[in-house]
């Protein structure tokens, strides 16, 4: 399941991310994992949660964040929980190209069983047909 949060920067999607990440961890017998542009929620999110800067890893378009989850999933087969925080900005706010990211990790989740969160800064009036299917 993926599901997309979207609004105007200063809307609360990120306080909704940080309690859905601490109740995922309250939930599951699995991992979660959380992957986020910078390190701002290290002290909001608890520590049991796999918390990933993408910036250290280079991922700034959606082909290179796309090969990263692929990665995470190929090689931990106990994740039961993927939030990505700022999705679009770390897709460098390329719309595009998000639309892509967005179809090729839907496709790719049809093989796991994960529940996948992600956040972006964009009006709802401004989303795509792509990005609607997933609010």
């Amino acid at each position: 399941m993926m599901k997309l949060i979207i609004g105007k920067k200063g809307s609360g999607k990120t306080k909704t991310l940080i309690d859905m990440v601490n109740s995922a961890l309250d939930m599951t017998k699995g991992d979660v994992v959380c992957i986020e542009k910078g390190d701002k929620l290290k002290f909001d999110i608890r520590y049991q949660c796999r918390l990933i800067d993408a910036e250290q890893y280079s991922i700034n378009d959606g082909q290179s964040l796309y090969g990263f989850i692929a990665g995470i999933l190929a090689s931990n087969h106990d994740v039961t929980d993927l939030f990505i925080d700022s999705a679009l900005k770390i897709c460098e706010n390329d719309v595009a190209e998000f639309d892509k990211f967005l179809q090729e990790v839907d496709a790719l989740l049809k093989n796991y069983t994960v529940n996948c969160v992600m956040t972006s800064s964009i009006a709802v009036e401004d989303a795509t047909e792509t990005m609607m299917k997933y609010l």
